[in-house]
């Protein structure tokens, strides 16, 4: 078949698609062809291409049961996503957009809320800080609530309360036979199981109802240094965070500022090197427990003080527009001299170009111990997460961020343990890197008996 007939052929089956779509669906629906379609299908990062058949912007559930009964018929996946953070090609698919149904609803007394499946943190944690509560919540405003509760979800509480998943009371789902339903521990252990860490592999989901946390007081925010500095604080990094509370987490990052008009000047082009914390607890009490930063000259800027709860993601001041990006993260089993001395060396001096940063996570607390009816995330005993990321905005500059994190991790490898989160896998990386091998079966158990017909796609399936 010519690639003229094969394209034709393609474009024939998405047209009919769309015709049957927009006779039961309320949302949006975009085919190739449609005006708008290219920009509808892009994800958050544009290095990825998602060669859909069609888009559909859900307003409810009810579309969303709706696309996955037609989808089931057509022979076609679903691959659910509100804003396209890691995003996979999903190629052939319907992407479901899940954008429109931001919904939350709190309920102070109970401490819960109710989240639809395309509100972002920065949604959940305006509606419960007013009563001063929190969720877990990760570092940025505008991921999705849901799809980092799927993939685990590393919060800057989880020390204190575990992972964001193992915060998750009930999931609203379609099943892939296209019906509604609610998932508990009761109704459905394994199911609900599965969706607490094992990503979307499993149900479409259209809401969660998630625990929150008092917060009546926070601290935190970021202090920068020039590169220079970067030995003398990871020294105060390892001490501090050798003695932390569950309560505090801190985060250390080399850090390459990028030279544009929106970076203020101090910063602008800066290679530096910082720390980011957040304490739930009084103020005074969490700068008592930094002061070790404090004997550090040099400082750039310091913004550490009293925190509202709906500004969480100031403290990493991460891009809220879309950008490409390669991320690669490793577990350390421990950060002793040796792992200080060999991430130093090979991830300076001076510039770690052409990443963007290179990022530990103090992890330990309630993430390492044993959970009651935990997730399929179950639990993390090692200490710290390296995180490495960068912008590809060629693919010789691609080649080179890779090989960049390559010889990070080659470097640190008697200090890693091969395992890393799911939600810190990369575009080419597959789930068997997330999870222990019983696990893993288990997950593939429950694929297989919830979607034999692989209705679902997920960024990482657990079947690849």
């Amino acid at each position: 078949m010519s690639d003229r007939n094969r394209y034709m052929t393609v474009d024939s089956v998405a047209a009919t698609l769309g015709q049957d779509l927009r006779r039961t669906v309320r949302g949006r629906v975009l085919v190739r062809g449609d005006e708008g379609f290219d920009a509808a299908r892009a994800p958050w990062d544009p290095a990825v291409e998602q060669n859909v058949l069609a888009v559909v912007e859900a307003e409810d559930a009810a579309d969303a049961a709706a696309v996955t009964a037609a989808a089931r018929l057509a022979g076609v996946g679903v691959a659910a996503q509100a804003y396209g953070h890691a995003p996979a090609a999903f190629d052939g698919a319907i992407l479901l957009r899940t954008g429109r149904m931001r919904g939350v609803q709190v309920d102070a007394g109970a401490r819960t809320a109710r989240v639809e499946a395309g509100a972002s943190w920065g949604d959940v944690l305006q509606a419960a800080g007013g009563h001063g509560l929190t969720g877990l919540a990760g570092s940025s405003p505008v991921v999705s609530a849901t799809g980092f509760t799927l993939g685990g979800g590393l919060s800057w509480f989880s020390r204190a309360h575990g992972f964001g998943a193992d915060a998750v009371r009930a999931f609203e789902v379609v099943d892939a036979e296209g019906e509604r339903g609610r998932v508990t521990a009761d109704s459905d252990p394994d199911l609900f199981w599965a969706l607490r860490g094992g990503g979307g592999d499993f149900a479409l989901v259209t809401a969660m109802e998630i625990d929150l946390y008092p917060a009546p007081s926070l601290y935190g925010g970021r202090l920068v240094w020039p590169a220079e500095r970067a030995q003398e604080v990871l020294a105060a990094y390892r001490s501090v965070t050798a003695a932390a509370p569950d309560e505090l987490s801190v985060w250390f990052h080399l850090l390459q500022f990028p030279p544009f008009p929106g970076v203020p000047e101090p910063l602008r082009g800066l290679s530096a090197v910082t720390v980011e914390a957040v304490f739930l607890g009084e103020p005074e009490k969490g700068r008592a427990l930094l002061r070790e930063f404090d004997a550090i000259p040099g400082v750039i800027l310091d913004t550490r003080g009293p925190l509202n709860v709906a500004d969480l993601g100031d403290v990493c001041a991460e891009p809220t527009e879309p950008t490409p990006a390669l991320l690669r993260g490793e577990l350390l089993t421990a950060l002793d001299d040796a792992a200080a001395t060999a991430l130093l060396a090979s991830a300076g001096p001076g510039t770690i170009a052409p990443l963007a940063y290179v990022q530990l996570r103090h992890l330990g607390g309630a993430l390492a111990r044993p959970t009651k009816n935990a997730g399929a995330c179950g639990r993390v005993t090692e200490p710290y997460l390296l995180g490495m990321l960068g912008v590809p905005a060629t693919p010789e500059l691609a080649a080179g961020i890779r090989e960049r994190q390559a010889s990070i991790v080659r470097a640190l490898t008697p200090h890693t343990s091969g395992r890393k989160p799911f939600t810190f896998l990369g575009h080419e990386e597959g789930a068997a890197a997330a999870f222990p091998g019983d696990v893993l079966a288990r997950l593939r158990e429950v694929k297989r008996d919830r979607d034999p017909m692989g209705v679902f796609r997920a960024n990482h399936s657990v079947l690849g």
